[in-house]
Order: C-alpha cells, then sequence, then structure tokens
C-alpha cells in the first residue's frame, strides 16, 4: 500500500485557507483518476467540490472530507512555516495535518488499494470533498448533496475523516451530531440622556430578567444518544461608546446545541415565550446551521469499530458531542455515516500535528472498512 505520509506532505504544503482549495482536489483526483474513478469537480462561488466515484451499483461507500484548512494565526508563533510539512519527534506538523488533510490521503490510499486487491468490486466507492467546511458552509457539501438528491443518487455507507479521536486513535467514533439553531435577537427602545430615563427605554434593563431566565432555563435532558440542549449567548452590544447615553437598541446573538429531544420548533416558540413573558420588544432573526442526527448501531458502526480493534486493540466510544461537521448535509441522504479520524488534540491550533504512527494505521482502518462492505 503507498504511503499516505507522502500524499499528506504534498497537501499540507498547498495554503488552502478556506475557502481556497489550491489544487488539493486536483491533486487527489489524478490519483483516483489513475485508480478508475470518475473525477467531477463543482464550482460553486469561491468554493471547489469534487464527486468521485468508481462503479455504479450499490451499496455505495463514500467517504467524505475537506482540503479547506482554518488561517494559521500568528507565524511566530509556530516552531515551522504551517505550509513546509516538517515531521519532528514522530509527528507530521503543518496547518490540516489533523483536520483533515491526513484523513483525504488516507481514503486516497485505501481507496486505491482496495482497487488493486478487487478491481471488480462489487458496489461503488466515492470520495465527496469540499473546500467550504471551514468557511460558512453554504457552496460545499451542501452543493454536493442537492445535487445527488436532484439526480436520485443516495450513499449507503460514509465515513467523515473528521479528527474524532480524542486521547488515541480511534478511541471515539462520532455516530451522530447535535443541531445547531442560531438566533439574532434586536431588542428596541429609544434612545436617550441617562440622566433623564423617563424619557428613553433602555433595551439592556428591557432584556435582563429575560437574558437570566434564558441563561437558566433546562431546555431538554438529553436522551440516552445525546447530552442536553444548551443555549449560550455568544455576543452583545449596546450603545454609542458614551457613558451619557440610554442606546437605541440591542443585538444579542446565540446558539442553540440542541439533541433530538427537542425540535427547531419548540425551541424557537419556547425562547420566543420568555421573551413575551418579560415584555420586550424584539425582532428576531434565525439560522438552523443543521439538524440533529444519529446513526445507531448497525453494519457501518460495527464494521468500523472491529477495524479500529484491529489495528489498535482499542474499542471505540461512540459519541454525539462536539461541534457540527459536513456529515449533518450528507446525513440527508445517507441512513448510516460515522466520522473517523486522527486525534483532535491539536486542530486549529499552532503547531497542529499528526503522530506518524496514526498516518500508518488510518488506511489500513479505511481499507478494512472497504472490504468488509463491499466484499
Amino acid at each position: 500500500m503507498r504511503s499516505a505520509l507522502d500524499l499528506a506532505r504534498q497537501l499540507i504544503a498547498r495554503r488552502s485557507v478556506t475557502p481556497e482549495d489550491a489544487g488539493c482536489q486536483d491533486l487527489v483526483a489524478q490519483r483516483l483518476a489513475a485508480a478508475g474513478f470518475g473525477c467531477e469537480s463543482l464550482r460553486c462561488g469561491e468554493v471547489t467540490n469534487l464527486w468521485a466515484r468508481r462503479g455504479s451499483g450499490h451499496p455505495l461507500v463514500c467517504f467524505a472530507g475537506h482540503t479547506d484548512v482554518v488561517p494559521p494565526g500568528p507565524l511566530e508563533r509556530w516552531q515551522s512555516d504551517p505550509f513546509v510539512p516538517l515531521e519532528r519527534d514522530g509527528r507530521l506538523y503543518g496547518r490540516g495535518a489533523a483536520d483533515m488533510k491526513s484523513s483525504i490521503a488516507a481514503f486516497v490510499v485505501a481507496a486505491e488499494a482496495f482497487v488493486q486487491e478487487r478491481p471488480a468490486h462489487s458496489g461503488s466507492i466515492a470520495l465527496l470533498i469540499t473546500s467550504d467546511e471551514e468557511g460558512p458552509s453554504v457552496d460545499g457539501t451542501v452543493r454536493v448533496v442537492e445535487r445527488l438528491k436532484a439526480l436520485g443518487e443516495s450513499i449507503d455507507y460514509c465515513i467523515v475523516g473528521e479528527p474524532s479521536s480524542v486521547n488515541a486513535l480511534g478511541d471515539m467514533i462520532k455516530n451522530g451530531r447535535r443541531g445547531s439553531l442560531s438566533g439574532r435577537l434586536t431588542v428596541r427602545g429609544v434612545q436617550g440622556h441617562v440622566a433623564y430615563p423617563q424619557r428613553a427605554k433602555n433595551p439592556i434593563h428591557a432584556l435582563a430578567p429575560a437574558l437570566a431566565e434564558l441563561a437558566s432555563t433546562v431546555w431538554d435532558q438529553g436522551n440516552e444518544h445525546f447530552p442536553p440542549t444548551t443555549w449560550q449567548a455568544s455576543n452583545i452590544h449596546a450603545g454609542t461608546g458614551v457613558g451619557n447615553v440610554i442606546p437605541g437598541s440591542l443585538e444579542l446573538d446565540f446558539n442553540f446545541r440542541f439533541s433530538t429531544a427537542s425540535s427547531e420548533h419548540s425551541l424557537r416558540e419556547r425562547l420566543e415565550a420568555v421573551l413575551g413573558r418579560h415584555g420586550v420588544d424584539y425582532a428576531l432573526a434565525w439560522v438552523l446551521g443543521g439538524k440533529p442526527f444519529l446513526t445507531r448501531r448497525g453494519e457501518l458502526v460495527e464494521v468500523v469499530a472491529r477495524a479500529v480493534r484491529t489495528y489498535t486493540g482499542r474499542t471505540p466510544e461512540l459519541s454525539t458531542t462536539g461541534g457540527t461537521s459536513d456529515a449533518r448535509f450528507i446525513a440527508e441522504i445517507c441512513p448510516q455515516i460515522v466520522e473517523l479520524g486522527p486525534v483532535n488534540a491539536s486542530i486549529h491550533q499552532v503547531d497542529e500535528h499528526i503522530a506518524l504512527a496514526e498516518l500508518e494505521l488510518l488506511p489500513k482502518i479505511y481499507l478494512d472498512t472497504l472490504r468488509a462492505l463491499l466484499p
């Protein structure tokens, strides 16, 4: 099996800060085309997407990931250039090493090895790669999924290469994610002089009791698969910047991370009821970032867990914690989807890295998964 390290190094060397792809997908497509994949590049605005497939039948096993990375941050804090891959102390350093160019390299190497073993394999293998996961996620995977839905296509099994591991490779598999529901609340007041409050209406004072109630509300208890729903205020702004003016309005940004024990509708209804009880004069804009989804124990979970045990000796914990991922979009056309990738301790940080041992084992785990799902 070809080394995933070499391909990971080539991908890291491309400065693909979101939404740039910087030629990463062309490199991947060249490798896959040589293995008999049909590769289609889908450009949406500034975003580059790749859909590569070998075979036309089912089951369809898909590997999904992203070539874009977050900005490196202060370059002087890195021990080496974030876009010059460097091996040091048994690790590969560079922006995207863990999130998630190493996983993409492992996808490609595993697919190549499987095709070489079984050139007439059953079903189909696909890779869905975007450059819009670390950005707003509006022209990336969601657009590819929309196109596949329009064509009547479905995916049977999907493995997303997000860095799901916590302390060691394979110690955790994500088999679901919470939903994300955000809002921007505008509280309307009347601007005035602080010495004449009777002539003004302070939106800070108007919101304060409601804000205290929202912060202390228990939205649900979660369930056997999900932790309880949480609500967090993330930004608040009011005022003109001086101390003698009552502001005329206030803006509050907030977010729900919600389990399947609640719904978008129920959360919106309950929050607006709190504002109503406290007599808040407001306008509210909602954005649904993603619905919660869950892959219950079944063929895909068992196959991936078995492959992890084979190569690491670990039995993965199933978890739905953490933020969102593009799996939320793929779940629209795929009943079984999990996330398995490297240790996530250094993602989005200075000196991001992956252990070389992980990079050696990850393609083998993905390869065994293909062997089991496409016998």
